[in-house]
């Protein structure tokens, strides 16, 4: 039986009084109601198809470099382990943009605050690419990963512009496009390396996010802001969000360990890919972003299941998936077809509980979407940045099969969460009646 009870049903998150002052509460109200009575229900299709174009192209500038590692640490001189720090800086810039950025989605017109993002982000790519040494490309990586955060102030938007009844597709067709960004960004970025050269990619990107902020300038609505609290405030309303929500914790503790297992595999298999048996060129490694694609073709199913009340056997399903995978990968060390198979998997299962985790999480503020996407991203990234800097460490002492049992190990904490919801679940609208 259904397990996870919808939105219309939980009077203690109904009646729960918005977090900090009064005045933050109608500092934060206003301007959904403002946007909901204007547009709630007439947002184009064609505006939703700009809005996924947008976030994959936005999230993609975190991955490109996964792929190009080997590329960068012949580039450079450097380890594997040392270019494999890239990813985890970058991730860690994506973690402080997910703090310090998106909650303004909350408090300052988002039109405004995507296109300044986006200059950024293209001025710190154009760093990247001229950079003359690994620790200068690390450096401007945290400035990269720090601008990507578009995407996830692109969500929360949509979702506020969605009639109630559309919002779960509108937000899973965003999130569509945010998850084919991740994928094609690694086959891109490696076609791009094996001909033009690893900065070209870099200047590309550069390119890609000017045109994409005079094209958001002139598409987004114009929303009106009148906030009632300044910054810090801001930031601490989302602290005392993480501290009123259970399910927000138990989910950005799911979200962080999927994605634990996620960098893990990412950061670490274009060295395996360019090694023996493979010894596989740019060009062919950045094919298998593509492998990936039946993560992003799980999210509208993912989330169909959560709207349906079976969220809770779903997130065991899927992290039973992540266990399968790395299960699989062992062989993949001489294999491809095991490698295939458990990339497969692998993207199910952590994007499948991504989805899930975010149609519940968005049923328990309106009027918080950014600040509640800032918490439980921020985690999923800082889990990211865990993971792939522990794989690296891994490959570089124990191989493949370090990396491996890394994956199993936090499998095991994904079904170990699970277990300790089942056990203690969140209070539903029965035993608060009760």
């Amino acid at each position: 039986m259904p397990t996870d009870p919808p939105a219309t049903s939980r009077p203690d998150l109904a009646a729960e009084p918005a977090v900090g002052t009064r005045a933050e509460a109608g500092a934060a109200s206003a301007p959904e109601t403002d946007a909901r009575q204007s547009r709630s229900g007439t947002i184009s299709r064609r505006l939703v198809a700009l809005l996924a174009i947008a976030s994959g192209l936005a999230v993609a500038n975190l991955y490109y470099a996964q792929p190009l590692l080997h590329e960068l640490a012949g580039a450079f001189g450097a380890s594997s382990a040392a270019a494999g720090l890239v990813v985890t800086v970058t991730q860690l810039g994506y973690a402080a943009g997910l703090l310090l950025l998106v909650p303004l989605g909350d408090l300052v017109p988002r039109r405004r605050l995507v296109v300044l993002v986006l200059l950024v982000a293209a001025v710190a790519l154009a760093g990247s690419a001229l950079a003359g040494s690994l620790a200068i490309f690390e450096a401007v990586a945290l400035a990269v990963g720090c601008a990507s955060v578009v995407a996830q102030v692109l969500v929360p938007m949509a979702a506020d512009l969605a009639a109630p009844e559309r919002r779960g597709q509108v937000v899973g067709t965003v999130m569509s496009g945010l998850l084919i960004g991740i994928l094609l960004s690694r086959t891109l970025s490696g076609l791009v390396a094996a001909v033009a050269g690893w900065r070209t990619v870099y200047w590309s990107a550069a390119v890609a996010m000017l045109l994409l902020a005079l094209t958001l300038r002139l598409a987004l609505p114009l929303e009106r802001r009148s906030p009632g609290i300044g910054y810090p405030a801001l930031l601490r309303s989302t602290a005392a969000l993480v501290r009123r929500e259970p399910l927000l914790r138990r989910r950005s503790l799911i979200g962080a360990l999927g994605f634990a297992a996620f960098s893990a595999l990412w950061t670490t298999i274009a060295f395996l890919l360019s090694g023996p048996p493979y010894h596989y060129g740019l060009a062919v490694i950045g094919l298998f972003g593509l492998v990936g694609a039946a993560g992003a073709l799980s999210a509208s199913f993912a989330g169909r299941l959560a709207d349906r009340g079976w969220a809770r056997p779903a997130t065991l399903t899927f992290a039973l998936l992540v266990a399968a995978a790395f299960l699989l990968l062992l062989a993949a060390r001489t294999l491809l077809l095991p490698l295939i198979v458990g990339i497969v998997l692998l993207d199910i299962g952590v994007q499948g509980n991504h989805i899930t985790s975010q149609t519940l999480i968005y049923r328990l503020r309106g009027d918080a979407r950014s600040r509640i996407t800032s918490a439980y991203m921020t985690a999923n990234f800082l889990g990211g940045a865990a993971g792939s800097a522990a794989a690296g460490a891994l490959y570089a002492g124990r191989g493949w099969t370090g990396v491996c049992v890394l994956g199993m190990v936090v499998a095991a904490g994904l079904v170990a969460v699970w277990t300790w919801d089942a056990l203690r679940p969140i209070a539903s609208a029965a035993a608060v009646a009760g």
